[in-house]
């Protein structure tokens, strides 16, 4: 089996029939410009010595050295065996709160663009470790399950915003409830919940989630994004731009709040921990770190295949090419001669 781990370098060989048109342009240019210079009968005596064919034959080599250089760029691979590997790993639920109020900007830029940020950074970083994504305002949502292709995951993720759920609140509660049930059980893996929000006007009641999380032995982290002392919310308009802030009734600024109690109330209930998010410090990654002491479960097996580069098979001729094609020069030679009257070109 053969594959590139760079396709995209492909898109350089569109490059080749330009060369291709600058090369006959400028041999056309060349002949204009002595044609001007000189009469036919003038020409053969001043360039004497001046091959054409080889001139040619350089350009031949430059373009099959180009095409072999942007082939191994391209870093051709043959598998060379599959082979089943067990996956280990721990399962994370992390709920997102997408209501308006994350939209606040004490956290920079706002507080969802800083938790999709570090959600992205702690996919990156995660090695066989299963993660799913739910998203929460006044309902809570699946935005995908629990997966090992954080490829996917990260796609997804770009794609959640304050509009993902259309109902108005912050239902922790069911985010929580939701996560509880979306967990495979049939692996003995280590499951945890990871809820990222401001904790604001919370719907529900939580003891009821956080006893069956309990009872389901599921750590619930928290990390609280926000100011305890409230800032305003703010309207954008079509163009992104801040046009106001959220009023309500009366006509008063609303004022979202961190409520660090029931977060912390949260995590020390089901056995997690919780942290206060900051604009320079990247919450999850502590959570990660505090998460990879857990034992590691099996929960599958994957076929694999073993992939070796073969990218100096392209490379090692490109350069030899370039290297011939360095040291010929312009000049006649014998086997050109040849070459140039069968071709009519003396």
């Amino acid at each position: 089996m053969i594959r590139f781990a760079n396709p995209e370098y492909f898109y350089a060989l569109y490059l080749i029939p330009a060369f291709i048109l600058l090369f006959w342009y400028l041999l056309k240019r060349r002949r204009n410009l002595l044609g001007q210079f000189a009469d036919k009968n003038l020409l053969k005596i001043i360039s004497a010595e001046y091959s054409s064919t080889k001139n040619l034959v350089k350009f031949v080599l430059f373009i099959i050295a180009y095409a072999l250089l942007i082939t191994a760029a391209a870093n051709p691979q043959v598998g060379t065996k599959m082979e089943e590997v067990k996956q280990t790993g721990i399962d994370v639920y992390i709920a997102l709160d997408v209501s308006l109020s994350m939209t606040a900007e004490d956290i920079k830029p706002n507080r969802l663009e800083k938790a999709k940020y570090e959600i992205s950074n702690l996919i990156k970083r995660l090695r066989g470790d299963r993660i799913g994504l739910l998203i929460f305002s006044g309902q809570a949502y699946i935005q995908f399950p629990l997966t090992t292709d954080y490829s996917a995951a990260n796609l997804f993720l770009s794609a959640v915003d304050v509009n993902s759920v259309p109902q108005p609140g912050t239902a922790i509660g069911a985010a929580i409830s939701l996560a509880i049930n979306s967990f495979d059980y049939k692996t003995a893996t280590q499951k945890v919940i990871v809820i990222i929000t401001d904790g604001e006007d919370h719907e529900g009641d939580l003891t009821q989630p956080i006893k069956d999380a309990n009872e389901k032995e599921i750590k619930i982290y928290t990390i609280g994004l926000g100011s305890p002392e409230g800032v305003p919310i703010p309207i954008h308009d079509s163009n992104g731009n801040v046009a106001g802030f959220k009023k309500d009734g009366s006509g008063s600024i609303v004022l979202t709040k961190l409520d660090e109690q029931t977060l912390m109330k949260i995590a020390s209930e089901a056995g997690g921990k919780f942290f206060k998010g900051t604009n320079y410090e990247d919450e999850l990654d502590k959570i990660y770190k505090d998460l990879s002491s857990l034992d590691k479960a099996e929960f599958g097996t994957k076929k694999v295949t073993d992939y070796e580069d073969r990218f100096y098979y392209f490379l090692i001729p490109a350069v030899f090419l370039l290297i011939v094609e360095f040291f010929i020069t312009d000049k006649k030679s014998p086997f050109f001669k040849k070459i140039n009257r069968r071709l009519g070109l003396e």
